[in-house]
């Protein structure tokens, strides 16, 4: 297969094109793309994405439908939700955020679904092959998606996508609301950190010190502190052993 056909795992929503319509298709057809049907797209479990990535998928696409056709009525805002998470996280990965997208088609227009695959090919064909395809992946990308693929994961971050409209729609007791710049700005903050703090988590197999895991992860010695520091108050990581005047932390295993 030549990179004018790059590997796309494709999300249909089961209520865009029956699973005849789908057979028929030539999207289903070709070569390239590995159409997989999902009953809601908004039900979508971002680590699952993440997976697909690791697997080897050069770009992921994830097909809807169009507002405000949804079956489940707020699958789509979940669905852009998620999708919002997951591009901040490739950024932070070091993999292209345009490896992955969200489409939204209605069912009578199965030529225009045609029509997005092969813009989303073309794409990825700008992009070139995903570093994680190749014969010989990056390690440090790879570990980065693993890392990201742990953090969303978390509650703290499922919560707060889950939260989005009721934190910026409704107001509390005291008759505020957040606005949607204070949620991103949350939400960016929110994502960096838990980020952070599974890459940290991947790399404290083994003990480290403050300035060991800086200069591993190529992060400033005061930003790993205060993570560490973090992380040891909420049962993360403990104080492993002391060599000299040098305190070595290592990663609590959850049995």
């Amino acid at each position: 297969m030549s990179f004018e056909e790059p590997k796309i795992a494709c999300f249909v929503c089961n209520w865009v094109f029956g699973e005849e319509e789908l057979a028929t298709s030539r999207v289903r057809k070709a070569a390239n793309v590995n159409v997989v049907r999902v009953m809601c797209i908004g039900r979508i479990d971002p680590v699952i994405v993440l997976q697909t990535f690791m697997k080897g998928a050069d770009g992921v696409l994830l097909v809807g439908c169009a507002p405000p056709d949804c079956h489940f009525v707020e699958g789509n805002v979940y669905a852009e939700l998620t999708v919002n998470v997951l591009k901040k996280l490739l950024v932070l990965t070091n993999l292209e955020p345009e490896r992955l997208e969200l489409r939204w088609v209605s069912p009578i227009e199965e030529v225009r679904f045609a029509k997005i695959i092969k813009d989303f090919t073309e794409q990825l064909g700008k992009l070139g092959p995903s570093p994680l395809a190749r014969e010989k992946r990056d390690v440090n990308i790879l570990e980065n998606v693993l890392a990201a693929k742990n953090a969303v994961t978390n509650f703290r971050l499922r919560a707060l996508i889950g939260k989005e409209k009721e934190l910026t729609k409704s107001v509390n007791a005291y008759g505020e609301r957040v606005s949607c710049e204070e949620f991103n700005a949350l939400l960016d903050e929110v994502v960096e950190e838990e980020f952070i703090r599974h890459k940290l988590l991947l790399a404290m197999k083994k003990p480290f010190s403050v300035k060991e895991l800086a200069k591993a992860l190529n992060m400033k010695p005061a930003v790993v502190l205060r993570h560490i520091v973090n992380m040891r108050r909420k049962g993360m990581i403990a104080l492993d052993s002391v060599e000299g005047t040098t305190p070595l932390y290592k990663a609590v295993e959850v049995r």
